[in-house]
């Protein structure tokens, strides 16, 4: 026992001298590797590709649990979702110190929009259009799971959807693969830092490579068909931005592309990703995603788990298939032993370049919990991005008179009606995908309202309603914790509780909309209309006469076409995190001018869907300002247009553009030109405005769409100034992938569209010669 004891200590004062001259150069790297590879038997190699999920284990029980018995021989690469310094500690020690090499492993977790410090949910941070913002977020979320021991997490998702019936449409970044791109980027900054060096700094995931946001019929796991030129053209750029951003692994998608699952796929993993790309991380597959691929119909588990290595799939995450075949496998001449040898030396460099080898308890510093996780300064910084991608929808006057004063913001006194089942619940919140959050931190709305009210207003709670009438799809939609405490009171007797409520105050907050787990995995939707003892429950609140605000909580765009026209008021808060609360006060009473912008178009109904800004025209397209014309592209019973577009969002100020200047009317290949506009805050706000660049392509030698994003600036404004906002346009900007997939910008006519959303623009010509 000394002498092994012994022994680990020595490797481990070698691993640390040698990775201090490792990290002069990758040659220094490779030979740190090299070495300890040249001890490693076929089944630590092997275990160094898998990636279980621990369960529960509670600290001080580490050697005691299931794992710790496959950590000793050598059989885990990683563990994740394991959370809290302490047990991650001790389960470190036992791969360091217990196991016969002393690899140290790799901790993960799904650190989606925050640590413990819950920022708002992905789609909403989408909307703040503030890079800045963004990147500070993951920066943030960081320095907190770090501090907690996790060295590696499974974000950004970076999946483009058009099709909100997806649930994890609140998980991305909306339609746009330009947008997107920008995001990813801000992101794996501020997740991975410089170089990962520091012990606040991680290893970002991007996921889900690829096209998983295109699943048909807006179904979770479902599959994905499409050409190349459209992958290519309208989906991989985001993917393509993590890996220029030197994102240090990659997850691969449950749905299949080409007919084949993508965590089987050579051309993705491979080709694309490697080849193409210049990939040089790893690639880990989603959970269960080896095993899955027996349902898809290509194998069984040996034959799956060899075609996903072979593929370039370097990790296996929960199903075990590389644990349990790939030893077999290689000694059948399936698997080669210089494909698992890359796939080993992938995850030991990314270990070695988190500085493991160097220092195993990098991340777990006792200390740090305490001093770096939920602070105020985080908390703080919550907040003000919270109220940054609040989206005003709709604010009209309350009485209707389009000339009169709109409703928001108002003065925080006497009596306010708080009203809905959203209102009073602490867990829903932070929205899906806040795992790590301490649920009954995050004070409710009718609890934040009441202490930034405290001495000014009375506020008044009724729940008003349930989620929605079936218990069973409330029961669906309230899982993980997040109970809205359903009421068995009939539903009129909770619509009189809150009708009395309403009637004596002066205004009504409406907290309606989807519960946090209405969004997210496997939370698709073929509905989207608030539901609907909700809906019945506005109705009736609006009956009253009384102001009403809408404060909408949602995932996903949804279909709000009676809300529209007959509320005063709409404020959409997505979910908004820990602070979302006292967010959403600060929009309200005005201390805050929201200045969100949509990141995907809300459709007027679902049969709509997809329905997105970046649309091609047909040969029949329907004039605009047209809603039916026979033999043209339209619908009977709607017209084509969105509810609300790309790009939108109100603010409690007003903005007036000028038309375009160019400064040339043409351009060749090697020259640029650039368009501006003078924007003016007409309004008597100081607000924030998104001024927003659209290009169309008008003739190419494949169809393009009417208008693509290629620009934008977010620039902030007081009551009568003017700005002049201006892009830079070059040809680089222009290029597309033409039909056999090369990426080209043809000369001819363009049109720049420069406005405050995508429907809502001045357009200018030139010439690309």
């Amino acid at each position: 026992m000394i002498n092994k004891k012994l022994s680990s200590v020595i490797l481990l004062l070698l691993a640390g001298f040698l990775n201090v001259a490792a990290q002069k150069s990758p040659q220094d790297m490779n030979r740190f590797i090299d070495a300890l590879m040249r001890r490693m038997t076929l089944e630590e190699k092997i275990g160094q590709l898998n990636l279980p999920v621990t369960g529960e284990i509670t600290t001080g029980q580490a050697k005691s649990s299931d794992i710790a018995a496959k950590i000793k021989k050598g059989e885990v690469g990683g563990l994740f979702n394991l959370k809290g310094v302490e047990k991650i500690r001790e389960v470190q020690k036992q791969a360091v110190e217990q196991s016969r090499l002393g690899i140290p492993l790799l901790f993960g977790m799904d650190v989606i929009h925050g640590y413990e410090t819950m920022f708002p949910i992905p789609l909403g941070l989408s909307c703040t259009w503030d890079m800045a913002a963004i990147e500070e977020s993951a920066r943030i979320a960081a320095v907190e799971a770090s501090a907690d021991g996790i060295s590696w997490t499974f974000s950004p998702m970076v999946d483009i959807s058009r099709d909100p019936r997806w649930g994890r449409v609140s998980e991305g970044n909306g339609e746009d693969p330009f947008l997107g791109a920008m995001i990813t980027e801000a992101m794996v900054r501020g997740y991975q830092g410089k170089n990962m060096q520091r012990n606040d700094e991680i290893m970002a995931c991007v996921k889900h490579f690829a096209l998983y946001g295109a699943s048909e019929a807006g179904r979770d796991y479902n599959t994905v068909d499409m050409s190349r030129q459209r992958m290519f053209n309208d989906y991989m750029l985001p993917y393509e931005a993590a890996v220029e951003a030197g994102v240090g692994s990659v997850m691969a998608s449950f749905n299949e592309v080409d007919g084949i699952p993508a965590t089987a796929n050579k051309w993705l993993m491979t080709d694309i990703l490697r080849g193409q790309w210049g990939f040089n991380g790893f690639v880990v597959t989603d959970y269960t995603g080896i095993s899955e691929m027996i349902d898809h119909g290509i194998g069984d588990l040996q034959t799956v788990s060899a075609r996903a290595i072979n593929a370039g799939v370097d990790m296996d995450m929960v199903s075990e298939g590389f644990v349990g075949t790939l030893k077999k496998s290689v000694q059948e001449g399936k698997v080669s032993m210089e494909t698992l040898n890359t796939a080993c030396r992938r995850i030991l460099e990314a270990k070695y370049k988190l500085g493991l080898f160097d220092n195993p308890y990098k991340y777990c510093d006792p200390k740090r919990p305490a001093r770096d996780i939920f602070t105020k300064a985080h908390r703080d910084a919550a907040r003000r991005i919270a109220a940054e991608s609040f989206i005003l929808l709709k604010n009209d006057s309350p009485d209707g008179n389009p000339n009169g004063n709109p409703l928001l913001p108002f003065n925080p006194k006497g009596n306010i009606a708080v009203i809905g089942p959203l209102a009073n619940s602490r867990s829903n919140m932070p929205g899906t995908w806040s795992v790590a959050a301490v649920l009954d931190r995050c004070p409710s709305l009718v609890e934040g309202l009441k202490e930034m009210t405290a001495g000014k207003a009375n506020i008044m709670y009724a729940k008003g309603s349930n989620l929605i009438s079936n218990a069973a799809y409330e029961e669906r939609a309230t899982m993980f914790g997040r109970s809205l405490n359903r009421d068995n009171r009939t539903d009129q007797q909770l619509l009189d509780e809150a009708l009395n409520v309403a009637r004596r105050s002066d205004i009504i907050i409406a907290a309606l909309g989807e519960s946090s787990e209405m969004s997210g995995e496997s939370s698709s939707r073929t509905d989207l209309n608030i539901p609907d003892v909700q809906q019945n429950l506005l109705k009736e609140l609006v009956k009253t006469r009384k102001p009403v605000v809408l404060v909408l909580f949602t995932g996903r765009p949804l279909t709000l076409n009676w809300e529209q026209e007959h509320v005063p008021a709409i404020l959409n808060v997505w979910f908004g995190g820990s602070e979302a609360a006292y967010a959403i006060g600060d929009a309200l009473f005005g201390y805050v001018n929201p200045g969100g912008k949509l990141t995907m178009t809300f459709p007027k109904n679902v049969g709509q869907i997809p329905l997105y800004y970046a649309h091609k025209n047909t040969g029949r397209p329907l004039k605009e300002g047209k809603w039916f014309e026979k033999f043209r592209s339209n619908y009977l019973d709607v017209d084509n247009d969105p509810l609300y577009p790309f790009g939108y969002g109100l603010s409690y100020t007003t903005f007036s553009y000028s038309d375009i200047d160019l400064s040339h009317s043409s351009m060749d290949m090697n020259g640029s030109l650039t368009a501006a506009v003078e924007v003016t805050n007409t309004g008597t706000w100081p607000g924030s405005e998104v001024v927003q660049l659209y290009i169309r392509d008008v003739v190419g030698s494949s169809t393009r769409p009417v208008k693509e994003l290629k620009g934008f600036q977010k620039i902030f404004l007081e009551p009568g100034e003017m700005k002049i906002v201006r892009f830079k346009i070059a040809p680089e900007m222009l290029r597309y992938y033409n039909y056999d997939l090369q990426l080209v910008a043809e000369p001819g006519d363009f049109e720049v569209m420069i406005g405050t959303n995508s429907r809502d623009v001045k357009t200018a010509k030139f010439t690309l010669n």
